[in-house]
């Protein structure tokens, strides 16, 4: 079907704006946030003075040695002052492993609940778009969306917070410690740090595209999946499987080139970054070494001053170094919340509840899908209980009258009205709780039987599936399952005869018991057996109730209480089956055809 010609188009975010909107979900867990960043904060503590543990041990050793080699009187090792020192580090590393292990559990457990929430929003989203949004939007996206967007931002969260965190604390703690320790070391690292710093932002600059882009041909990549899986009895009769294989060779070759680009680039931060922290450390230690010789500098805190490079190198270094999950974290959650950011479907307020429909009117409706008009003046009047039959070509607009009807798509002109009543003054709930509908291609879901039939609506009894069951003529489909109602129907009913399927929606919409039924070409993918079988369901169904019949096969209609015939959007006749007949015009041209083609069928199979 074409696009609405005003489409739901999503923007671009700014990386302020989607942390903005990721806030709204992440201050709900804000407790586990507050733990995790409490354990990071003292994980840093201990971490920051490990060095100078250390440093005092060998200083410590240093004197010791160098009083016994001067042979100072009572020059001895001082083991217990280094047994002292050693077991202070052990208990600072026990420390340390409790604090990270309190930090693994609360901000995992924050972060999959943030996750959390947000597939749930996304599904709630996919529930308030316009079908217009589906109309241009291939599953597989929407299927991204839920999965491999949510899981880059997740991945991206886990892997980032934490070094995030312990870079802003521990840079300037190190750094402070390392001009109490020495000046002349601090400067040398001083100059260090923004070469690092000034290498990563020009790498991330460069990499954003390629990683937005990355996320995208993922994203295409599973509609291709999607869409060769769906299609894949017609893929094997026709013997496409190498046209299926060269369309996923060629968007998967598009993934490749994008991973590859993406990882090069990424990795250039990392050998750089060390190369820069190899050349501060190899000049400290010249420097510190002279310190060292002349007696300006203590070997243990040389030494402290050698660990708290290398550890202000590791969270600057990793933070560069995640530039990968960073930025397909960051892709991932543009393209989530550009599309939770979406307006939702207008939503109507009800002036006056319809209890009971009594006439249904299209007048003057205009409507396009596009910027070509397909309705320009469409008039009808319904009254209550009459079974309207709605025929036509391929592609006349049936099925969109029935679509306006149930607000799937919004009228540019004119209105359509229940009992003079517009429509636009129910909400979408109150007009669809009237209308029932069975489809060409009926939609099951995986679970029992009974669960596809209790979809309809709460609180139905036995009783009533039972005698939706009878209505539906499917007594004698759930006798013959091993499980009755409770068999478990495979992906979109699979396990079921195309006829079975049609008769279990005809009795989910009879449980319903809508006011309007809609049936959509309901017969046209069964056989003629079947057909007759279906139409006294359908008759059962329709007892009672304002119908629209959209038909293929006319000769299922010749009863409607009038028939309309639709060409180009246009209502070109209205009549019985009889009243058209007699005129001799489209209708009849139709169904003489359709007569003749049954006649020729019947012909060639004798």
């Amino acid at each position: 079907m074409a696009n609405h010609k005003t489409p739901v188009i999503e923007k671009r975010l700014t990386l302020k704006q989607c942390l903005t909107h990721l806030l709204r979900y992440a201050k709900h867990y804000w407790k586990e946030y507050v733990i995790s960043f409490v354990s990071i904060l003292l994980t840093c503590v201990i971490f920051i003075f490990m060095p100078v543990v250390e440093g005092k041990i060998i200083t410590q050793l240093q004197h010791d040695l160098t009083d016994l080699y001067n042979h100072v009187a009572g020059a001895h090792i001082h083991m217990d002052l280094i047994l002292l020192g050693i077991a202070s580090l052990s208990i600072v590393m026990l420390g340390k492993t409790i604090t990270q292990y309190v930090t693994s559990i609360y901000l995992n457990r924050a972060i999959q609940s943030t996750m959390y929430d947000l597939r749930k929003a996304i599904s709630h989203k996919i529930n308030q778009l316009p079908i217009s949004y589906f109309d241009a939007h291939q599953t597989g996206d929407l299927l991204s969306r839920i999965t491999t967007d949510v899981e880059s931002l997740s991945n991206a969260l886990v892997v980032s917070l934490d070094q995030a965190l312990n870079a802003l604390i521990m840079i300037p703690a190190m750094m402070t410690m390392l001009f109490v320790i020495n000046k002349q070391i601090f400067c040398i690292v001083l100059i260090g740090i923004p070469l690092i710093l000034l290498l990563s932002f020009l790498v991330v600059r460069k990499i954003q595209p390629i990683f937005d882009l990355q996320q995208q041909t993922l994203a295409n990549m599973s509609s291709t999946i999607n869409e060769m899986y769906s299609g894949i009895s017609e893929i094997l009769i026709y013997n496409r499987q190498d046209y299926a294989i060269d369309q996923f060779e060629e968007v998967n070759a598009k993934m490749k080139e994008a991973g590859f680009k993406a990882q090069v680039y990424s990795g250039l931060i990392g050998p750089g970054s060390n190369f820069i922290t190899y050349m501060v450390i190899a000049f400290s230690i010249l420097v510190g070494s002279f310190q060292v010789l002349n007696g300006t500098l203590a070997l243990g805190d040389l030494q402290a001053a050698i660990r708290y490079i290398w550890n202000i190198n590791d969270p600057v270094s990793r933070i560069s170094q995640l530039t990968n999950a960073l930025q397909s974290g960051y892709s991932g959650m543009n393209r989530l919340f550009s599309f939770l950011t979406l307006p939702d479907e207008i939503q109507s307020q009800t002036k006056q509840k319809i209890s009971e429909v009594q006439t249904i009117g299209f007048k003057h409706v205009e409507f396009s899908y596009t910027d070509q008009p397909l309705m320009q003046d469409m008039n009808f009047h319904v009254q209550d209980k009459q079974t309207i039959a709605i025929v036509g070509h391929t592609g006349a607009g049936k099925t969109t009258i029935t679509n306006l009807l149930e607000r799937f798509y919004e009228i540019q002109g004119g209105s359509i009205q229940i009992n003079d009543q517009d429509i636009r003054d129910l909400s979408y709930s109150d007009l669809r709780d009237l209308i029932g509908l069975v489809l060409q291609d009926p939609w099951l879901f995986e679970g029992t039987i009974e669960e596809n039939l209790r979809y309809a609506k709460d609180g139905l009894s036995e009783s009533d599936l039972q005698h939706a069951i009878e209505m539906a003529s499917l007594q004698e489909t759930i006798q013959c399952l091993p499980m009755g109602l409770q068999t478990s129907l495979g992906e979109d009913g699979e396990n079921l005869s195309q006829g079975e399927k049609q008769l279990l929606t005809i009795a989910r919409a009879l449980l319903k018991d809508p006011q309007i039924l809609i049936l959509d070409e309901a017969t046209s993918s069964v056989d003629t057996r079947l057909e007759k079988k279906l139409q006294q369901a359908m008759d059962a169904i329709m007892k009672n109730r304002t119908c629209f019949v959209i038909a293929h096969r006319l000769s299922t209609i010749v009863n409607a209480d009038r028939i309309m015939v639709i060409d180009q959007g246009n209502l070109i006749e209205s009549g019985t089956h009889q009243e058209l007949l007699e005129k001799n015009g489209a209708y009849a041209k139709l169904y003489n055809a359709q007569f003749q083609e049954d006649l020729d069928s019947q012909a060639s199979a004798s």
